[in-house]
């Protein structure tokens, strides 16, 4: 007595694999499509991962601050526009506060002419003096000398400027540079006086005015 009628249909991807025939041949190559179809899925689900690996892969492998637009845009109308740049990320350290040069206070001198001495507006006019530093170097021969001080304080320079009209400069400045550039002044018994050296007695002395040449 023989088996009866079987048929088994399989579609793969509109591929059409057809088997008819008796129950006992059909269910013995339905084990090797069965199989066959496994296979087929397997490979097909692993494609479908080793593509989605990929790609996933691809996009860690790019910095996280790099932009994946182009660098050029184009406005409806044709014209290139280049990609806006990103804000500048503000720096967290604090800026330094600008140094504050103190705040002097003048300190009264005799600066007028008397029967021993000419005043301090006379002297200035007959070395003139060209800036800062010979400026000081003036003020400080003029009380050193005229009004035998062995140093002068920097509230003193500010009232020899006082009394010429001149402009007031930052004396702690001048002071300091002109001892470690010029050498006509030297730190005195406090932070707030100098001395005037022998260069700059000499300077005064002799080399002022300046000789005009032709």
């Amino acid at each position: 007595m023989g088996g009866s009628e079987a048929r088994f249909t399989i579609n793969v991807k509109d591929g059409i694999v057809e088997l008819e025939g008796k129950e006992t041949f059909v269910d013995k190559h339905l084990e090797k499509f069965e199989e066959i179809f496994k296979m087929a899925v397997k490979e097909a689900i692993a494609s479908g991962m080793q593509h989605q690996n990929i790609a996933l892969k691809a996009q860690i492998a790019l910095p996280q601050d790099v932009q994946t637009v182009p660098q050029h845009q184009h406005t409806p109308n044709g014209e290139s526009m280049a990609a806006a740049p990103k804000p500048a990320v503000a720096s967290s350290a604090k800026p330094h506060a600008p140094r504050v040069a103190p705040t002097l206070p003048l300190i009264p001198v005799d600066l007028k002419a008397n029967e021993s001495k000419p005043g301090l507006r006379e002297f200035y006019a007959e070395k003139k003096p060209q800036n800062h530093y010979e400026k000081t170097a003036v003020f400080a021969y003029y009380i050193t000398k005229f009004n035998k001080q062995g140093e002068v304080k920097f509230g003193e320079i500010l009232s020899c400027y006082e009394e010429v009209s001149e402009k007031k400069p930052s004396v702690t400045d001048i002071v300091k540079n002109s001892a470690r550039y010029k050498g006509w002044l030297e730190q005195g018994s406090d932070k707030y006086s100098a001395r005037l050296t022998i260069s700059g007695e000499n300077y005064v002395k002799f080399d002022m005015p300046k000789k005009e040449t032709d």
